[in-house]
């Protein structure tokens, strides 16, 4: 992995400290609802805290598109922020000028205080160079520990990094090791578990993976796609039966790469997208032309787990069946439980990531059993797809 400074390189006794964190919560009548972002950035904000420093947070809320919106004023988290972190946090009505600079003045070390979103500035998005030195002012290094927007080569992700010193956050520091651990430098056999609705989606992140991966199984809607290509009638499921060409010429670089690709070798089908509609098992031969593929059945999921117990590290991005339906999550579920099962045993080394993803793992009641679960989303996804993520790579030494 490339070298990236932490705070274990800061010196940050007094020093004002700008460290760009996701603050983006879901709210609802004036409080945050889930405080999952801001737990996973306080490690970092308590420890410069409590090394003296000025911690100044840098974040978006929402898309005011360059406009101050009171409507998307990070003021909202403060008492959110204050709470998790068991300390006062201040508030200051600009990111930048005059008000910001004397917020950032009445500081003492050890103090925290957030500055209004960024995103009120065009300058932002535009990772224009006079904002980011109206930012850079504000501070004397610089922290970024926002994984979850790193895909982003925005001022208070990129730009920064640029024109102060730049290290990564604990948050930003764990979930590169444990990418690094996934794809980057991964313990082989390595397995990929691929799901979701639609192929067109994921193309970029399959013709990565084939080339990266030993095993790589396909699930959900999307394996009704290379189902259909290779000649299945898979009736009224969910497919694009106009990517048959990308499935097949998908399935030919996996060979190619000595990459084993897992399709379902049997199904769940059922003639209604709905929570215990009537449904049963069926080879894929055998798939009715009124029902739709809503789950792996027991042969596909045999296969699975097998290629579970055989791979020492797993990236899992997409669940293999309907998960938010009953009874077409038990492929899901019972995936997720043999990986989490394996993980204990010290056999795997597992890390997912992906909205429907957690949703689907935290469904089977396993995700804090995984090595690492990333709930960044869309750079998570780009990470997976073997792209450059702007925001890393300002951080590299």
């Amino acid at each position: 992995m490339a070298k990236f400074r932490t705070l274990d390189d800061i010196d940050a006794a007094a020093k004002r400290v700008l460290v760009r964190v996701d603050l983006n919560v879901p709210v609802k009548d004036g409080a945050v609802t889930d405080d999952t972002r801001i737990r996973a950035v306080a490690p970092t904000i308590s420890e410069l805290a409590g090394k003296g420093a000025k911690v100044i947070l840098l974040a978006h809320f929402g898309r005011p598109k360059g406009k101050r919106d009171e409507t998307q004023s990070l003021k909202v988290v403060v008492p959110a922020v204050a709470k998790v972190l068991g300390r006062p946090v201040a508030f200051a009505d600009d990111c930048i000028g005059d008000v910001a600079a004397a917020a950032v003045a009445a500081l003492a070390p050890g103090d925290v205080l957030i500055l209004e979103n960024t995103r009120f500035y065009k300058g932002e998005e535009g990772n224009d160079p006079a904002f980011v030195q109206a930012l850079a002012a504000s501070g004397d290094l610089y922290v970024n520990d926002a994984f979850s927007a790193a895909h982003r080569a925005h001022a208070s992700t990129e730009g920064l990094a640029h024109v102060l010193p730049a290290f990564a956050g604990r948050s930003m520091q764990a979930e590169l090791e444990a990418l690094d651990k996934a794809l980057g430098a991964p313990v082989r056999p390595v397995a990929a578990i691929v799901g979701g609705a639609k192929v067109s989606s994921k193309i970029d992140l399959l013709e990565n993976l084939v080339a990266k991966v030993d095993m790589l199984v396909i699930g959900g809607g999307m394996a009704n796609t290379f189902l259909a290509a290779k000649g299945v009638n898979v009736g009224k499921s969910l497919c694009e039966h106009d990517l048959a060409e990308t499935a097949l010429r998908i399935l030919k670089a996996a060979d190619a790469a000595g990459c084993r690709i897992v399709l379902p070798e049997d199904a769940v089908v059922a003639e209604a997208f709905a929570a215990n509609a009537p449904n049963r098992i069926v080879e894929l031969d055998a798939v009715p032309a009124e029902s739709m593929i809503l789950d792996v059945g027991p042969k596909s999921l045999t296969a699975v787990v097998a290629a579970l117990e055989e791979a020492r590290t797993l990236v899992w991005n997409g669940p293999l069946g309907a998960f938010e339906l009953e009874p077409f999550d038990r492929g899901t579920v019972s995936a997720a439980l043999a990986a989490a099962e394996l993980t204990r045993a010290g056999r795997l080394t597992s890390i997912a990531g992906g909205g429907d993803t957690v949703a689907a793992l935290n469904h089977a009641g396993v995700a804090a059993q995984f090595s690492y679960i990333s709930t960044a989303g869309g750079a998570f996804l780009e990470w997976m797809e073997g792209k450059a993520l702007p925001g890393v790579e300002a951080l590299k030494a």
